[in-house]
């Protein structure tokens, strides 16, 4: 995965959550699951762009879980 498809991932669950929230339909399970795989998405884009600053090879980043991503401070 390169970093464009992954941001590309990242817009798609932006554009559904927002699309959610707009309805005022909001399912609770469901938006707790796009939060997370948000987390995800953004760690990983980080994870990749830090290997390739420092030299190292960006596919080597993987996929956290959530909560190790869920606890990271803003």
């Amino acid at each position: 995965m390169t970093d464009e498809d992954l941001l590309k991932r990242i817009q798609a669950l932006l554009d559904e959550e927002d699309t959610m929230r707009s309805e005022h339909h909001v399912d609770a399970v469901r938006l707790e699951h796009l939060e997370d795989t948000l987390d995800q998405c953004w760690d990983l884009l980080r994870q990749r762009r830090a290997k390739r600053e420092f030299g190292q090879d960006e596919s080597l980043a993987r996929v956290r879980d959530v909560g190790t991503v869920e606890d990271y401070l803003q």
